[in-house]
């Protein structure tokens, strides 16, 4: 094969190295990646909009955590079926339908008079995102068979990330020109347009028959029939959710009492979440040279430190310390969703896996209203010293899986 070097760097001599594309392959990439970016910036845009909510309608925390609550519960609670109906009815019609009810309901929230009708809004908007994570994640895998999926799947996961930095960052700028409302009524409009664009653009590929076990199947996430190792890494899953969203919640009026702008605001988010995208990047190769169990270790431990190192700091600390949290915050959970395949039998790989994304996401929405009341009987900065706390608990977990691991895969493996 020719070699690449600086004398010989021509476009025709990169191509002619580079493997090359279908087709349908960038158009699945390409849709898949846009939808993941818009998606995970329409679930997270809801951080900066939360001081904006509780000043207009005099919202308690707990009410503010309900808002969060609602609409990722919404969206966990359909990734299954969601998944299901793609098998049956393809990609494009569903991820499409998703995506529109998604940018309406932001564009309901624009709308709204009050706090039932913003709760409406946003259920209908969670609904909408619940399409997105089962399906896209198939379109990937379906149009890049073989060794290049990993590669696909990493950069359509990275797109999401992309979205959590620039979405809630356009609508900080959108703020310096113009209210929430009408701000929000054209991010939502753009759900819409998207919408259309992926229902014409996305490769159809032929509907796959949906596959049900056997009756004499024993139904087993652990490789050997032992779902005790899946269980434990699905608590710790659902920890490490519940301590982000739960820390995310309060951030902003962290933020605020430090003397924050809604534009200072959204600026830590875009920090946080660029620490994030690269802390799942990471922490992915990090996991590759010193295993799951010791990364989960070392992210969750330096998650509890950081989160309480916010406390003393002055907002330009806090801003600077942001990205590096960001990190440990997020990274955990690319080794956590790497680690499934690793305990489940292949067959069962999809649905233990959209187990864990229902697990996981449904965490994140029950944690910010559990957190929102304790933040409002005991303060702010108590209720984020106990999300501090909270998240140490995955580090005994971690120590009973590695011991699951051993005996399922021998004491060499951890």
């Amino acid at each position: 094969m020719r070699r690449l070097t600086w004398e010989n760097l021509t476009w025709e001599n990169f191509t002619a190295l580079t493997p090359q594309l279908s087709g349908d392959q960038r158009r699945a990439a390409s849709i898949a990646g846009a939808a993941h970016a818009l998606h995970d910036g329409y679930t997270d845009l809801i951080y900066i909009l939360l001081p904006l909510w509780q000043a207009e309608f005099g919202l308690t925390y707990a009410a503010l955590g309900a808002l969060r609550g609602v609409f990722v519960g919404a969206m966990a609670s359909l990734q299954i079926p969601a998944g299901l109906a793609s098998e049956r009815f393809g990609a494009a019609p569903i991820l499409a339908l998703g995506t529109a009810l998604a940018g309406l309901g932001y564009c309901f929230a624009g709308a709204s008079t009050g706090f039932a009708v913003l709760l409406g809004a946003l259920v209908i908007g969670g609904l909408g995102a619940s399409a997105q994570h089962p399906v896209a994640s198939a379109l990937v895998a379906r149009a890049f068979a073989g060794p290049r999926s990993l590669k696909a799947l990493g950069t359509y996961n990275f797109a999401g990330d992309i979205g959590k930095m620039t979405v809630p960052a356009l609508l900080s700028l959108m703020l310096l020109v113009m209210a929430w409302r009408p701000a929000l009524a054209l991010l939502g409009s753009v759900g819409v347009a998207m919408a259309f664009a992926i229902y014409f653009a996305s490769p159809r590929y032929e509907r796959r028959a949906i596959v049900e076990p056997r009756a004499d199947t024993k139904v087993a996430p652990g490789r050997k029939g032992q779902p005790f190792a899946f269980v434990l890494l699905l608590t710790i899953g659902i920890i490490d959710s519940a301590t982000r969203m739960g820390f995310l919640l309060f951030l902003p009026f962290v933020l605020r009492n430090k003397g924050a702008s809604e534009q200072t605001i959204g600026l830590a988010l875009t920090l946080i979440f660029a620490g994030g995208a690269a802390g799942k990047l990471a922490c992915a190769f990090l996991g590759a040279r010193i295993g799951a169990i010791g990364t989960v270790w070392l992210t969750e431990g330096c998650t509890a430190i950081g989160i309480l190192t916010l406390f003393p700091l002055p907002l330009g600390a806090t801003l600077a310390l942001l990205p590096v949290l960001g990190v440990a915050l997020n990274g955990t959970s690319s080794v956590l969703y790497g680690s499934v395949p690793d305990l489940v039998a292949p067959r069962w790989r999809t649905r233990a896996l959209s187990v864990f994304y229902t697990g996981t996401i449904g965490s994140g929405a029950i944690a910010p209203i559990l957190f929102g009341r304790v933040g409002d009987g005991l303060g702010v900065w108590t209720a984020l010293a106990l999300v501090a706390g909270f998240v140490l608990l995955t580090l005994p977990l971690a120590a009973l899986l590695r011991s699951a691991f051993a005996r399922e895969y021998g004491s060499g493996t951890a």
